[in-house]
């Protein structure tokens, strides 16, 4: 038996009730009563330990296994600068624009919607900025040019798709159209904005993926992007500036939808270096797995659909807030990766779950973790790795590609190579190469070649 809280209050989460040959059968508490159900189990955990104690069955194993999983995170685990700030609304939005409606430090913007995220009521303001479609040097008369201008160029591009020929057409039904078709009609009708039958919202969501298809046909159209247009359309509202958000999703943050497969790999490696140095434990058993393990097939959805399947749409999208933001690292969502795992991978490495097992064990916690809880730890892994004295040349372009303020206290880190350039002879990073010394007497002492601490953009 386990029961798994996925409220700090420890009263909602799941009653989990495994066999020996690895049969589950789950039960969802979603609005409170595990407490209660806790309390029952824990009586009888010591009745039952009592009675057999008295009888002292000293050759007989104990089948029955029973444990609580509660969510913490102690205050020294996490970021000092945690509730520092509160959620942007309108007038902490307005503070940090002046007459001429520019954002004045963008970097100041970006730390407080990093750690508050954005009050719901403004987020069709700012999400624009966040996504690249207006920049922050913007005024407010020259955005609603770009407005304009912007909304002249899309419907360019859906007439050029309504006035395809019919080959043409044939063509894109078959690779984009019936997808789209199947996709969006299933997307988020759980939600009143996309409820119920003939929803002109539903409509304008199919025509911003068919004209996106259009407008990139070298991505055309993968299952998954409605489920990062749909959040986008709800809280925009604007059909052609949902778009030219959309498109700078795609371009511009490193977790998409559909990336080639040498760049799922590349954030894999990346999660895997960060949970070698964060969860050494969890590593070693991912390892001990071989290749199956290694490929971490349990993190797949969260990184391709941006936490949207694994938390509740509120949560999720502070998560996606939080990333955009950019705040000291462009790859925050792989600091959200190690956190869940971190929280909820205990029983991962206590029962020494196997490929398919772990898949299902973070499969199951799906819509029953803390989202609040885990971007707090999330954080606090970034600001460990901020001060890490020196990081492997594996993780080198983890902050290559941020603005200012990633090392803001002045120090850099150095880079110490990991010994995987079969290519090179040396690191291409300038980084630090442990040997053994040539010489003599040495003892097999390690030698350390010159190394230089990487450039990161000002």
């Amino acid at each position: 038996l386990l029961l798994s809280h996925s409220d700090e209050a420890c009263t909602c989460g799941q009653l989990v009730v495994a066999s020996r040959e690895s049969q589950y059968k789950i039960f969802h508490f979603h609005h409170g009563g595990l407490d209660k159900l806790s309390e029952v189990f824990q009586q009888w955990k010591y009745c039952t330990e009592t009675h057999l104690k008295d009888q002292q069955l000293t050759d007989e194993k104990i089948c029955m296994q029973f444990s609580i999983r509660r969510p913490k995170l102690p205050s020294s685990e996490t970021h000092p600068e945690e509730n520092t700030y509160k959620r942007l609304d309108v007038s902490a939005w307005l503070h940090h624009l002046n007459e001429s409606g520019q954002v004045e430090e963008e970097y100041k913007l970006q730390k407080a919607i990093f750690f508050g995220g954005i009050d719901i009521s403004i987020r069709g303001e700012v999400w624009p900025f966040l996504l690249r479609y207006y920049s922050y040097e913007s005024t407010s008369e020259e955005r609603e040019a770009l407005r304009l201008q912007k909304r002249k160029e899309y419907f360019a591009i859906q007439e050029k798709r309504l006035s395809m020929t019919p080959d043409e057409q044939k063509d894109f039904w078959r690779k984009v159209q019936f997808t789209v078709d199947k996709d969006v009609v299933r997307t988020d009708r759980s939600n009143e904005f996309f409820r119920g039958e003939d929803n002109p919202n539903v409509e304008t969501m199919r025509r911003i993926l068919l004209n996106y298809a259009i407008f990139n046909p070298t991505i055309g159209y993968s299952q998954g992007m409605s489920d990062l247009v749909a959040p986008l359309l709800m809280e925009i509202l604007d059909e052609s500036d949902t778009f030219w958000c959309f498109v700078g999703l795609m371009q511009n943050t490193i977790f998409v939808s559909s990336p080639r497969d040498e760049d799922m790999e590349k954030q894999l490696m990346y999660l895997r270096e960060l949970l070698r140095l964060m969860h050494p434990r969890f590593y070693q058993h991912l390892s001990s797995l071989g290749e199956d393990g290694l490929q971490m097939l349990f993190c797949h959805r969260w990184i391709l659909l941006c936490f949207k399947r694994e938390f509740p749409d509120a949560e999720a999208l502070r998560m996606w807030e939080a990333c955009w933001a950019h705040y000291q690292t462009d790859y925050f969502h792989l600091f959200i990766c190690v956190a869940i795992v971190v929280i909820y991978g205990d029983d991962v490495i206590e029962q020494q779950l196997a490929t398919d097992q772990m898949l299902l064990h973070f499969g199951n916690l799906a819509m029953h973790m803390n989202g609040e809880l885990v971007l707090r730890k999330a954080r606090s892994l970034l600001y460990q790795f901020h001060l890490l004295p020196r990081i492997p040349c594996s993780l080198h372009d983890l902050c290559k590609l941020c603005g200012t303020g990633m090392w803001d206290s002045g120090f850099i880190p150095a880079v110490e190579c990991s010994g995987h350039h079969p290519e090179c002879e040396s690191c291409p990073y300038g980084g630090l190469v442990e040997e053994s010394s040539p010489k003599a007497g040495s003892e097999g002492k390690k030698g350390l070649k010159t190394r230089d601490v990487f450039a990161f953009r000002k």
